[in-house]
């Protein structure tokens, strides 16, 4: 497998993970990006441990530990701040390794510096845009955008690996039936602002306030003693669930009066909610979305990886982990050495699954979290659900 041609469209977090993943098995691969460029853009991610692992068997454990937070608890709370529930995470949980928060565009430029040291300094090309691609049964012809000039091109590859997000342009020639989007019925504010500490400065904390729940958590290391940067969502109902054909009008900049209202009753008494939400700039406004699962990701020489595949609501806070087991788990399957179509169906068989039983467990607990009722229950059921599903 060191000598094909492995394409992987999407430079991020999924798909950098899978080049970094492909190298350490000695197998080469090259990203293609749409954007002209990569900048640091979004708001807090969650690496949970079995994620780590992989990162930190790939060389990157002391670079996430620079910058990220080692999370060490969850507390539910109300938006009184009355505890119903606390569950350690990470090393305290016993884990392995630690759970990372950390700035989402953060984690992406450190992937992207690995694999450019890695693999070369044109090992990543952005700008570039797929807009068709056409299989035999020898290799993939990919046609393709360039931004930066205006031309397009034809290239032949030997795989393709669609890691191209939310909005995938892979998945829509495979499954063009299969691009509805799925709508919680909430829409969600998110930002971050430097704020003191709050708890054990290693907290995340889970509050449940009737119509608006509220996640917030620090996402860096590099503050000044006792203080934190902080990223929040606000997640509000404001539909029954429903269908979008796309997204593209809820996704639009907003301003910390828009969410203002939704937490003005929050009286946490160790983190002051209203005040994090008002000192925030650069606040995204989004709906809550995913796609029914797939009965199969991919056909020969192509397949999918991460939100390409399989979009989830980010309740649980495991889309990024999924789509970096999946990285690992098709760099396994791909050095075995045989057939690399029977390798790309392995590996479907392997993630498959288990990723479906994540996107359907965060809709059902999503809609019990709702209702505030049995909160222990629920959670306790959602977590053994996704302990199952998760385990590499």
């Amino acid at each position: 497998m060191g000598e094909q041609n492995i394409v992987i469209a999407g430079a991020g977090i999924g798909g950098l993970t899978a080049a970094l993943s492909l190298h350490a098995k000695g197998i080469e691969a090259t990203v293609i990006e749409s954007a002209r460029t990569i900048a640091p853009l979004g708001v807090g991610i969650n690496v949970q441990s079995e994620a780590v692992a992989v990162l930190t068997e790939l060389g990157l454990g002391d670079r996430l530990a620079a910058t990220g937070v080692a999370t060490a608890e969850y507390i539910y709370c109300d938006r009184h701040g009355n505890r119903i529930l606390t569950e350690s995470r990470g090393r305290a949980a016993g884990n392995a390794a630690p759970q990372y928060s950390i700035h989402r565009g953060e984690l992406q430029l450190l992937l992207l510096d690995a694999v450019r040291e890695r693999l070369g300094a044109d090992a990543v090309r952005t700008g570039i845009q797929l807009t068709d691609l056409r299989q035999d049964g020898q290799s993939v012809r990919i046609t393709t955008l360039d931004r930066n000039s205006g031309g397009h091109e034809t290239e032949m590859a030997d795989l393709l690996i669609g890691a191209d997000g939310l909005h995938s342009a892979v998945r829509a020639r495979l499954h063009p039936d299969r691009m509805r989007l799925h709508w919680s019925g909430l829409r969600m504010w998110r930002g971050m602002a430097e704020a003191d500490s709050f708890l054990t400065g290693q907290s995340m904390v889970i509050v449940n306030g009737g119509p608006t729940r509220l996640v917030a958590y620090p996402i860096s290391s590099r503050t000044a003693p006792g203080r934190s940067l902080v990223n929040w969502v606000a997640l509000v109902t404001v539909s029954e669930p429903g269908w979008l054909d796309d997204d593209a009008g809820f996704n639009r900049a907003a301003s910390a009066d828009d969410a203002l209202p939704h937490v003005a009753d929050f009286a946490l008494g160790w983190l002051d909610v209203p005040g994090l939400v008002a000192a925030s700039t650069d606040i995204l406004e989004y709906p809550m979305v995913d796609r029914d699962p797939l009965p199969w990701w991919g056909r020969g020489r192509v397949t999918l990886l991460g939100d390409a595949a399989h979009p989830m609501y980010p309740v649980g806070a495991l889309g990024g982990t999924q789509a970096i087991l999946d990285a690992s788990v098709l760099a396994d399957e791909l050095a075995v050495g045989d057939d690399p179509a029977d390798a790309l169906m392995r590996y479907e068989n392997r993630r498959r699954e288990p990723t479906s039983t994540i996107v359907l467990a965060n809709r059902q607990y999503d809609l019990q979290e709702r209702t505030g009722a049995d909160a222990v229950r629920i959670i306790d059921d959602y977590q053994k659900t996704i302990a199952t599903a998760s385990r590499p």
